[in-house]
C-alpha cells in the first residue's frame, strides 16, 4: 500500500488552521517541522512554542484525487492557498527500515550502548519489543564488527531501547554525558543523576563501577523507566533507587542522603541555574559535577551559576549543545 503526502508551507499564525483543514480534508496524520532551521529555546511553565515558519506534511491514502483535494482545501482557505507539493510515500515494514538505522553506539573508548533484545546467543524473547529472528539475524550480520569491538574485554555495554522517557544516546546533550563518564575513574562512587529520564547516567556510570546512583526526575514514567532498565540490564534497584524531587528533597533534609560523590543533571539551563545551589551543596568536597543539556550560548549563564561551589569549570561542545564539569571547592 502507498500512501499520498502533501506539504505545504505555512507561519506560525497559520499553523492551527492549516492543520485543521487538513485533517477536515481526510489526512490520516498532520507532522510540523521547522522550515528554516531555526532554534526553540526553554519555553515557560504550559507554553508550546512553534517555528515562525514550519512545513505541514498531510498523509492521505493514495486513493484520494490530487485534483479534488486541491480544490477542496482552495474552497476552504481564506486567501491564496501556499503552493501544494504532492509525492507518494511507499509503504515498507517500517519496524525493519528503523532497526536498519540503529547501530551499536560507542560513547568514548569502552561504552557501548546495544539495543535490549540483542544478546550473544540471539534474540531475548523475553524483551518488551524484539525483531523476529530473520530480521535479527541480518541485523547482527550488518553490524558484526560493532558487535565484536562492543564485546572487547573490559567494554561496558549498556542496554536500552528508545522509549517515552529521553534519553538512549544519541542526542549530543547525552552523548557528552556518556564520554565524559567513560573518561573518568569512577570505582566504587556514590552519585546523583538528576533528571534521570531513562536512566542512561546513572546506568553507564554503575556499569563504569559507581557503586550507587540516586535517580531523580518529576515524570513518573521516567522513574519507571529507570527502574525498567535496571532489570534489563541485570543492575539490582538498590543500587539505583529512584524518587520525585519533592520526596529527594525529604530525604536530603533528613539527612538520609549524604553529600555524594559525583552530581549529573542533563536537563534545562534555566532549571540548571534555578537549582545550582542544591545541586552544588550535595557534592562532597573534591567531588565532581557533570551538567548538560545547554546551548552553547547559555554555557556562560551556567558557569556563573555554579562558580561560587565549583572550581575549573570545563566546556565540551558537540554541535549547538555543551556540558559543564568542574570539582567541588573545598570552602
Amino acid at each position: 500500500m502507498s500512501w499520498l503526502q502533501l506539504q505545504m508551507r505555512a507561519s506560525r499564525d497559520q499553523v492551527e488552521a492549516m492543520e485543521s483543514l487538513l485533517l477536515d480534508a481526510g489526512a490520516v496524520s498532520v507532522t510540523l517541522l521547522d522550515a528554516e532551521d531555526e532554534a526553540l529555546f526553554e519555553p515557560g511553565v504550559g507554553e508550546t512554542p512553534l517555528w515562525r515558519e514550519l512545513i505541514l506534511t498531510g498523509l492521505f491514502t493514495s486513493d484520494i484525487d490530487r485534483t479534488t483535494l486541491q480544490q477542496h482545501l482552495q474552497a476552504h482557505w481564506s486567501g491564496d492557498l501556499p503552493p501544494l507539493h504532492f509525492s507518494t510515500l511507499e509503504d515498507q515494514n517500517w519496524e525493519r527500515a528503523w532497526l536498519d538505522d540503529f547501530k551499536p553506539m560507542c560513547f568514548g573508548t569502552k561504552l557501548w550502548v546495544c539495543p535490549s533484545w540483542w544478546k550473544q546467543s540471539g534474540v531475548d524473547n523475553s524483551a518488551l519489543w524484539h525483531p523476529d529472528e530473520a530480521d535479527a539475524s541480518r541485523w547482527e550480520s550488518n553490524n558484526q564488527t560493532l558487535l565484536q569491538q562492543m564485546q572487547a574485554p573490559g567494554n561496558a555495554v549498556l542496554l536500552l531501547d528508545p522509549g517515552l522517557a529521553f534519553g538512549t544516546g544519541t542526542h549530543p546533550t547525552t552523548s557528552l554525558c556518556l564520554q565524559w563518564l567513560d573518561s573518568r575513574n569512577i570505582e566504587n562512587q556514590t552519585l546523583v543523576d538528576y533528571g534521570c529520564g531513562s536512566g542512561i547516567l546513572g546506568l553507564a556510570a554503575l556499569l563504569l563501577g559507581a557503586s550507587k546512583v540516586y535517580g531523580v526526575d518529576n515524570d513518573p514514567q521516567a522513574l519507571q523507566a529507570t527502574a525498567d532498565n535496571c532489570l534489563k540490564n541485570r543492575i539490582d534497584p538498590v543500587s539505583f533507587p529512584v524518587c520525585l524531587p519533592r520526596d529527594f528533597a525529604l530525604q536530603l533534609a533528613s539527612g538520609k542522603v549524604q553529600p555524594v560523590d559525583g552530581m549529573m543533571a542533563n536537563i534545562l539551563a534555566g532549571t540548571l541555574i534555578e537549582l545550582a545551589e542544591l545541586l552544588s551543596l550535595q557534592v562532597r568536597h573534591g567531588g565532581w559535577i557533570l551538567l548538560s543539556g545547554i546551548l552553547s550560548e547559555q554555557s556562560n549563564a551556567v558557569i556563573n551559576a555554579f562558580e561560587p561551589w565549583f572550581a575549573g569549570l570545563d566546556v565540551k561542545q558537540e554541535g549547538d549543545w555543551v556540558s559543564i564539569n568542574g570539582t567541588r571547592r573545598n570552602t
